[in-house]
């Protein structure tokens, strides 16, 4: 019980609300009420800020965030240990992935374990490979296949991915072999996943280069139809598939490209172990970094 009220307050948090994390975790909003109520008193200091809206964490609760989680952490490490000197093999494994060419080959791989570790659930989880870092350094992830990052991690490098540029189909620059780099500063610019801290991103200061943006989109696809619309140019890695279309797809003028490997946590706990080890084979299967 002791865990399950700092689960409940981090599904409160996550969800933005009570009743949304008292039905995700199988209990009454009135019993999540008194789990906080209970945390709120012990601590000495509110923790959720209530409105019409849901609940925010308040600023004490977001300083008590990083050690709630590392509890959680240790508490499921020693219930998966646990049964695992009892002979049986539980728990969960979260898979983060940046690139939507590892789905296929990652539900293959999770088959095939499932069938050898039934009690071990795996889920996976998508996003940018700065997003996935950040869940796996908060346990919110246990491993991530993603582009390199710096941080405290474990890391494999695994594929070495060129970045394309994605062209119009009746733009001058889809008659040419490649495109120059410094035609993202001049050409209307499509970006994809605004803000955040993307490959290309990365790619343009690295270079000192200032895109010309003119659209954005949080999705590739979109991207995509952007592009095949004429709108602009746009950049992407060359596992990201694409659509049949007018879109001319081209290497880069000097040729870029970002290294795409698995990224692990420093320390373990027993269940994500166990799919390291049942992992290792099939790594063999992509192809290698150069």
């Amino acid at each position: 019980m002791e865990l399950e009220r700092y689960r409940a307050l981090l599904c409160a948090i996550e969800t933005g609300s009570l009743s949304a994390a008292a039905e995700k975790l199988g209990y009454t909003p009135s019993g999540v009420s008194r789990m906080m109520a209970s945390l709120e008193d012990e601590m000495g200091f509110p923790l959720l800020l209530r409105g019409r809206e849901g609940v925010l964490p308040t600023g004490e609760c977001r300083q008590m965030l990083p050690a709630i989680r590392e509890l959680l952490f240790s508490g499921e490490t020693c219930q998966q240990l646990a049964s695992k000197i009892r002979g049986l093999d539980i728990g969960t494994v979260t898979i983060g992935a940046a690139y939507s060419a590892y789905y296929g080959w990652l539900s293959r791989v999770t088959s095939a374990f499932h069938e050898r570790y039934p009690g071990i659930r795996i889920q996976l989880r998508s996003g940018s490979s700065t997003e996935l870092l950040r869940l796996m350094d908060r346990h919110e992830a246990d491993l991530c296949f993603i582009s390199q990052r710096e941080g405290g991690h474990v890391w494999t490098p695994l594929q070495r991915d060129p970045l394309m540029a994605w062209v119009p189909g009746t733009h001058p620059l889809a008659a040419g072999a490649s495109v120059p780099v410094s035609a993202f500063s001049s050409e209307p610019y499509i970006d994809i996943y605004p803000g955040q801290d993307s490959d290309n991103a990365r790619l343009f200061r690295q270079l000192g280069l200032h895109p010309n943006t003119v659209f954005s989109t949080m999705d590739s696809y979109a991207a995509y139809a952007m592009v095949e619309a004429g709108l602009g140019i746009s950049m992407n890695n060359h596992l990201t598939p694409v659509l049949p279309g007018s879109v001319a797809v081209l290497p880069l003028d000097p040729p870029q490209s970002v290294t795409i490997g698995l990224a692990v946590p420093e320390v373990t706990g027993p269940a994500t172990d166990t799919f390291l080890s049942f992992l290792q084979p099939y790594l063999a299967e992509l192809q290698p970094a150069t």
